[in-house]
């Protein structure tokens, strides 16, 4: 099918602003000509593309517009750059882990020039769909396998470890860590996607089920953990200079769980996202690489997917 820019332009913008009245005021026309553009798109694919909720989103035939939609709005920012013999201003939407984003992707980010970018937290379960329907260009997720028109590359792994601060150890298991501590010992958790914690108890104390503090923001995640709130699973980038000068105490020397990241991006020639791929690998190589230590004999070592904190 023959596609108009300005439709497919209209459809992301609906998507992006929430509404069709959000989208008319980015474009500067009415609401009724967003309304009509999306509708000659539907005629001209037969397909319902927009699901007329609130907010406003993609249906799966849409999905496939949409991501033609940024694939095309990336190339003629790209193209127009190059004409005007000026570096421009791209838009790239990555999707990260926010453990990544508290501790080593912003740096990475930083050096790349004649970039705006839109980071999208989610849980790295939700990362293929988020490249499938054309949110995000880029991602940094757990799922080794990249989805169709995308590519996958290792880029290395970060290490959690159950932490908690000194004055909570002695209250909750002065005698030392043991199933019946972490079956009553309050324990802190991102949201009810985070499963880090669940899959250490599962593993050391099957069936338990302790008191337990959601606490949303990977920084007042680590705060809380300090302050005794409870115990959680925390990545070393985060907690080793806290372990270092005495702020945390690891709980369980025996248990570390390794996260695996991989870098996906669609498969398009866009010097953009390779400038992006460029840095965030560079990075992984300089931190994730060097970021934990070898491990202790007989230490057990778990693959898993990262947390989503926000």
């Amino acid at each position: 099918m023959v596609t108009n820019r300005e439709h497919l332009r209209t459809l992301a913008a609906v998507v992006d602003g929430g509404s069709f009245e959000n989208a008319a005021a980015a474009l500067h026309v009415t609401p009724s000509a967003v309304s009509q553009r999306i509708k000659a798109l539907e005629e001209q694919s037969g397909r319902v593309l927009v699901r007329r909720s609130k907010p406003a989103a993609v249906t799966e035939a849409g999905s496939v517009l949409l991501r033609l939609a940024r694939q095309l709005a990336l190339l003629e920012a790209e193209a127009d750059a190059a004409l005007a013999g000026g570096p421009g201003r791209t838009a790239i939407a990555l999707v990260v882990n926010a453990d990544s984003l508290a501790t080593w992707v912003l740096p990475a980010l930083a050096g790349v020039d004649a970039i705006a970018f839109e980071l999208v937290l989610d849980d790295q379960e939700h990362t293929p769909d988020r490249l499938r329907d054309g949110t995000a260009m880029a991602a940094i997720g757990s799922d080794p396998e990249p989805v169709q028109g995308c590519i996958a590359r290792p880029l290395g792994s970060m290490t959690y470890r159950a932490v908690a601060s000194p004055a909570f150890a002695a209250r909750w298991c002065s005698d030392g860590w043991t199933p019946e501590a972490a079956a009553v010992a309050p324990v802190l958790v991102f949201d009810r996607k985070d499963a880090l914690q669940d899959r250490y108890l599962t593993a050391f104390a099957p069936g338990a089920r302790p008191p337990r503090h959601f606490v949303p923001a990977s920084t007042q995640f680590v705060e809380a953990a300090v302050l005794g709130l409870g115990w959680g699973m925390l990545p070393d980038l985060q907690a080793a200079h806290l372990v270092a000068d005495g702020s945390l105490v690891v709980l369980d020397g025996e248990r570390v769980e390794e996260v695996p990241l991989y870098w996906h991006q669609w498969s398009l020639r866009s010097a953009a996202l390779d400038a992006v791929a460029a840095a965030i690998e560079a990075e992984a190589v300089r931190v994730l690489d060097g970021a934990t230590a070898s491990p202790a004999p007989g230490r057990a070592r778990r693959r898993t997917g990262p947390r989503s904190h926000a």
